[in-house]
């Protein structure tokens, strides 16, 4: 309690550390490949209560929040989560908004979302408000480097091991050199899945335009549905070019980070996707949803699906989050609390513990932990 007897003092201290966690394989996209996955956890403390956020970015990340955040949050009213959030804003002009201090503003932003509603007792969907009770999801991975078998295994456990019917794979492999196993490694997945699942690819920016299009055409006669960056996410007149000419819906917007960047990529792909724990948290995906709903556009959640879980249930917009191989990994093994995204939707309950739901577990985050 304040000092007045209502919920919510002042915040008393933030907590940061990072740890890096082993791929269960490796894995690569079309323009990076990586063993490992860094976690950097921020927990802000009021009145014996803590929340937790997280963003997925290198240990120096949480240098930031202690260096250039930290001064900034505690001592603010903990109920002033958008008061701290441009305040932070604001105070990373000069040293970049982008990047790790986007990330670091973002695990500062969900933290203080969870403190916020632990303290008035209420789930995350409660205190912003459902529009929904479901949020459907799609199975993510599929990575570049993993065999036929390793495929096929993946996508078969998503749909019919958990039914969730869509999910995506990797594609675009060695910057867009590898056309022929792309396509083979899409027609395979086509007939792992099925011909009632819904299939994606995500070529993480590695096609010229010419060459996005020409894909596109491939993809859609074998029933995919969602081509993800297919060039560059700064070639906006690439993915206008391509989303003009193809038929299946082009989506982007995991590497923004302010409203700006969305409103702009917003004129130019058929579904804007963002990251909480980029875009300045639920603060700054709130933001983003908006942006997309002015422009007549649905929303997708990029990545780290339970920092996204309580937030995506509150929009009207919304159309699925990214149930993401490595983040639902690590979400399972670092935190309590996990969803089941069995048949396709995860649910945040309206009458469930307070906050997102999530409980740092330090004992198992121990070994990995690097900051």
């Amino acid at each position: 309690m304040g000092g007045d007897g209502k919920p919510g003092g002042r915040i008393e201290g933030l907590d940061v550390a990072a740890f890096t966690v082993p791929a269960d394989s490796p894995e690569a996209d079309g323009t990076l490949a990586w063993d490992a996955t860094t976690v950097v956890v921020v927990e802000a403390h009021c009145d014996g209560v803590t929340g937790t956020g997280w963003t997925y970015a290198p240990a120096e990340a949480g240098a930031a929040v202690t260096g250039l955040l930290a001064d900034l949050v505690v001592g603010r009213g903990a109920l002033d989560v958008a008061g701290a959030n441009e305040a932070m804003v604001r105070a990373v002009r000069n040293a970049g908004r982008q990047g790790l201090l986007g990330c670091a503003v973002s695990a500062v932003d969900i933290a203080l979302w969870d403190l916020k509603a632990r303290l008035l007792g209420l789930p995350l969907v409660r205190l912003i408000g459902a529009v929904v009770e479901d949020v459907p999801v799609y199975g993510s991975g599929g990575f570049t480097t993993y065999h036929d078998t390793h495929l096929a295994m993946q996508l078969d456990g998503w749909v019919r091991g958990h039914g969730i019917g869509r999910v995506k794979i990797k594609i675009g492999e060695s910057w867009g050199r590898e056309v022929h196993r792309d396509l083979e490694r899409v027609r395979h997945a086509r007939e792992t899945i099925g011909p009632e699942a819904a299939l994606y690819v995500d070529a993480n920016g590695a096609y010229g335009r010419k060459q996005a299009v020409r894909v596109g055409a491939a993809l859609a006669e074998l029933g995919v549905a969602w081509f993800e960056e297919p060039v560059s996410s700064d070639d906006l007149e690439g993915l206008a070019v391509v989303r003009d000419q193809c038929r299946c819906d082009v989506a982007a917007g995991e590497y923004g980070y302010d409203p700006a960047y969305f409103g702009r990529l917003a004129r130019v792909v058929d579904c804007l996707q963002a990251d909480a724990t980029r875009c300045g948290g639920l603060t700054g995906w709130l933001r983003a949803a908006a942006v997309a709903q002015a422009h007549g556009l649905e929303i997708s959640g990029h990545c780290a699906p339970h920092a996204h879980a309580h937030v995506a249930a509150c929009v009207p917009n919304l159309r699925h989050l990214e149930w993401f191989h490595d983040h639902v990994r690590i979400e399972s093994t670092l935190f309590s609390g996990a969803l089941d995204p069995t048949g396709g939707t995860i649910r945040p309950a309206a009458d469930g513990a307070p906050g997102h739901g999530m409980a740092f577990r330090r004992a198992e985050a121990s070994p990995y932990r690097v900051l």
